[in-house]
C-alpha cells in the first residue's frame, strides 16, 4: 500500500465553497482587469468569507520570490532586476475600480533590488490614496534584508496596517524560513515600522497599526508560541494572528499536528492579555483573515463592527462606480468620440 502523503484533514478545517453576489463580482472584476490575487493563487480556505466583507490580497513585484522557504508554494528563482515600472498606476487604478473596502498588498521577497522593492509598494500605496481614500490599505511585506532605510520607505508611505510575518518560533526559524530570513531581523523591521507609526501620531499624521503572523503545527510547542507573542509585543506590534500550517505540497515541510480550535482560543487569551490591541487565532485564520473586521475592531475596541463594516462596503461600491465612470469618461476624451449627452440641448 502506497504510503499517505497528507493525513486528512479534520473536521474544523473543511469549509463551504465560496460564493455569494459580492464574492461573485469581485471575481468578475479582477478577470476583467487583469489582477491576480495571492486569494485564489495561493487557494485560500476564507477566499468567499473575504471577498463578500469586501477584502482581497493583490501581489506586487512579480510571481518570483528571490528565496525559498519550506512553507510557502511561491516560485523561487531570480527575476535578475525586472520591474514593471507601470504596475504601481495600473494596480492602484485597477483596485480604485473594485467594490474593495479593504486591501492587501502583498509582495514576494526581492532580494534581487537595490532596496528590496521598498520604493515600488510606497508608490503604490500612495497612489491608490490618490484614487481612492476611502479605501484601508494594509501592505504585506518582506523584511528588506533588514535595511532599516528601506524599511523606513515603505512605513512612510503610510498604509493603514504594516504587516511583516515571523511565521514560526525561533527554534524553528532556521528549518522553516530561508537562512536569509531570520527571527531577530523580523522583530528588528517590526520594531522599526513601529517606530514609523509613533512618529508619524507624534506629528498628527495618519494612524498606522503594526502587525504580524504565526504558523502553528511545525513541530513549535504552546509555550515556544506564546514567546513569540511576547516577542512581537515587546517589537511594538498592535495586531497578532495565529493560523493552522497547510502543507502546499509533499516537497513542503509536514504538518506536525493539527492544533484544536480550544487551543487557538487560549492563544487569542493569552494575546489580549499581553496587551494586543486585537488577535485574531483559529485553525483558518491567515495572515489576512477578515483584515478590514480586525482592522475595524482593533482601531474601536470592540466586537460589535457589523454597521460600520456595512457602511463602508456601500461607501466602497459608491465609490468604485464613480472611478469607473470618470475612467470612461476619459476613455472617451481620448478617442475623440463625443459623448452623445454633450449634443443635447438642457431644457
Amino acid at each position: 500500500m502506497a504510503e499517505r502523503t497528507f493525513a486528512p484533514k479534520p473536521e474544523w478545517l473543511k469549509v463551504r465553497a465560496p460564493g455569494g453576489d459580492r464574492y461573485h463580482a469581485i471575481k468578475e472584476t479582477l478577470r476583467e482587469l487583469d489582477l491576480h490575487t495571492v486569494c485564489e493563487e495561493a487557494r485560500c480556505p476564507n477566499v468567499g468569507e473575504c471577498w463578500r466583507d469586501g477584502t482581497a490580497t493583490v501581489m506586487l513585484l512579480g510571481d518570483t520570490c528571490t528565496r525559498g522557504c519550506r512553507f510557502c508554494a511561491v516560485t523561487t528563482g531570480d527575476p535578475k532586476g525586472s520591474v514593471d515600472s507601470r504596475e504601481p498606476e495600473h494596480v492602484a487604478r485597477a483596485i480604485a475600480k473594485m467594490q474593495l473596502q479593504y486591501v492587501v498588498m502583498t509582495m514576494v521577497n526581492r532580494d534581487d533590488l537595490l532596496d528590496g522593492g521598498a520604493e515600488h509598494v510606497g508608490r503604490t500605496v500612495k497612489r491608490l490614496r490618490e484614487l481612492r481614500d476611502d479605501i484601508l490599505i494594509e501592505t504585506l511585506v518582506g523584511d528588506f534584508c533588514g535595511r532599516l532605510d528601506d524599511v523606513r520607505t515603505a512605513a512612510e508611505a503610510m498604509p493603514d496596517v504594516f504587516a511583516h510575518n515571523v511565521e514560526t518560533v525561533r527554534r524553528l526559524t532556521r528549518t522553516v524560513r530561508d537562512v536569509r530570513s531570520g527571527y531577530d531581523q523580523t522583530l528588528k523591521v517590526l520594531s522599526k515600522a513601529a517606530d514609523v507609526a509613533k512618529e508619524a501620531r507624534a506629528s498628527g499624521g495618519r494612524t498606522m497599526l503594526t502587525k504580524s503572523s504565526i504558523m502553528v503545527g511545525l513541530g513549535e510547542s504552546d509555550e515556544e508560541v506564546l514567546e513569540t507573542m511576547k516577542d512581537l509585543k515587546s517589537a511594538g506590534v498592535d495586531i497578532v494572528t495565529i493560523g493552522q500550517y497547510l502543507r502546499p505540497s509533499p516537497k513542503h515541510h509536514e504538518v506536525v499536528r493539527f492544533v484544536h480550535p480550544t487551543v487557538f482560543a487560549s492563544y487569542e487569551e493569552q494575546a489580549m492579555k499581553l496587551g494586543f490591541l486585537y488577535a485574531a487565532c483559529g485553525p483558518l485564520v491567515r495572515s489576512s483573515y477578515k483584515a478590514g473586521e480586525v482592522f475595524l475592531k482593533s482601531l474601536l475596541g470592540t466586537e460589535d463592527v457589523a454597521a460600520p463594516l456595512e457602511e463602508r462596503i456601500v461607501r466602497a461600491r459608491e465609490n468604485a462606480a464613480k472611478v469607473r465612470e470618470h475612467a470612461a469618461k476619459e476613455e472617451l476624451a481620448k478617442s475623440g468620440i463625443v459623448p452623445v449627452s454633450s449634443l443635447v440641448r438642457p431644457r
